[in-house]
């Protein structure tokens, strides 16, 4: 058994309930194998630790690692011509009816092979990485197509083989219409979004099963079979919904217990009691609505009054959110949506964890915990939404292990 002491250090613990960002100032934490042994005030630390080698920290700040619980990481090509047609005037909506958007990206994908999908991905996990990143959740949706989709998840599951991180991977294929089954919605449903799913879990490529909720996309009722196989497979879900209408989408994924409900710009209150009778998190994704130029922003404070969770993610993808870093999500996340910097923080670690169903392993700095660790070169958390492309990890700690 390994055990070390991380000690002379600031905890922001970020554990419900606790006092503001769950601060312990002058903190011990130990570390035993990949996992946390003990964390508390260093004068309190139990005698049994004392000969565990020590680690001086400089006063350093650590909070738990963080986590991207919302991305897309895994493509083909790049959508930048359409950054272009969006400033020229054309809306999100306008651009993915002329063939852009996701479609756009699935042709550029279904022609990279899974070694061009891996180098291509690789550098920005790496973004994530630097950051302090240690979990990140990725999607399929580039693909859809069965094989393409399938082709998508494996790259996904190489990625954690390359690189010292966890990944969750969350089937996507209810993503968009490709042009082979134009005007055809229900048969892709059934064709594609069910029968892959099936495939890929068999595969044990899955972790999750989304979709994208909306008028450009599939509706209520066709998202509601896609899930009926998930609760066959006994996987989790969640889903994009309510980021440029009101369709329901949030209030029918709550009632069939999903882990999370993201965008949710035009969320009503009926889809927000649901939420918050469900416990479904609300991920909220300030790159999307920036990149966009959406002007309806997520209605931070009903979901505060409603008690509804709220996770901050990234949505790094090469159209709505070409945005590859955790930490200035975070900046936006205050400064376009209202939150403040310690519900940021949370939206990145403890509520991120439980959006992806991972709340009793990480996400907070407790006992029995992964040690997943972020220390950084800064004296309040606060810091860390506060600056504009600034990036001040010392170092990350992975399952106890630099």
């Amino acid at each position: 058994m390994t055990q070390e002491i991380l000690t002379n250090c600031k905890a922001a613990t970020m554990v419900k309930g606790s006092t503001s960002y769950g601060m312990i100032d002058d903190a011990a934490i130990v570390l035993e194998n990949e996992n946390l042994a003990w964390v508390g005030r260093r004068a309190d630390l139990p005698d049994l630790y004392s000969n565990a080698t020590a680690q001086d920290l400089g006063g350093r700040l650590v909070t738990p690692a963080l986590i991207d619980c919302h991305t897309h990481l895994v493509f083909g090509g790049d959508r930048a011509r359409e950054f272009e047609m969006r400033l020229e005037g054309a809306s999100y909506e306008e651009v993915a009816r002329a063939g852009g958007g996701i479609v756009s990206t699935m042709k550029a994908t279904r022609e990279a092979s899974e070694e061009e999908l891996l180098a291509s991905a690789l550098p920005r996990l790496d973004a994530f990485i630097a950051e302090g990143v240690t979990t990140i959740e990725i999607k399929s949706g580039y693909g859809l197509a069965i094989d393409q989709e399938i082709k998508m998840l494996k790259v996904a599951r190489q990625l954690e083989r390359e690189r010292p991180i966890k990944i969750v991977t969350s089937w996507l294929a209810a993503h968009a219409l490709p042009a082979e089954y134009k005007d055809r919605e229900d048969a892709f449903i059934n064709d594609v979004a069910c029968e892959g799913l099936r495939q890929a879990h068999t595969l044990g490529l899955v972790d999750a099963v989304d979709g994208f909720c909306e008028g450009i996309a599939f509706s209520v009722k066709q998202m509601e079979r896609v899930f009926h196989v998930a609760a066959e497979l006994g996987l989790p879900i969640k889903l994009h919904a309510e980021q440029l209408s009101n369709l329901g989408g949030a209030k029918m994924a709550a009632e069939r217990g999903a882990l999370s409900a993201d965008h949710v710009e035009y969320i009503d209150d009926a889809g927000i009691a649901a939420m918050a009778k469900a416990g479904t998190v609300a991920t909220v994704l300030p790159g999307a609505f920036y990149t966009i130029r959406e002007t309806q922003a997520p209605p931070i404070q009903a979901f505060r009054d409603a008690g509804v969770d709220m996770a901050l993610a990234s949505d790094g993808n090469p159209g709505s959110s070409p945005l590859f870093s955790v930490i200035l999500s975070l900046n936006m996340g205050c400064t376009l949506f209202r939150m403040t910097p310690e519900e940021a923080l949370a939206g990145v670690t403890r509520n991120a964890a439980k959006a992806l169903g991972l709340q009793e392993s990480c996400g907070t700095i407790e006992a029995g915990k992964r040690a997943d660790l972020a220390v950084w070169d800064i004296n309040h958390p606060a810091e860390l939404s506060y600056r504009i492309g600034f990036n001040s990890l010392h170092k990350r700690i992975f399952g106890g292990q630099l």
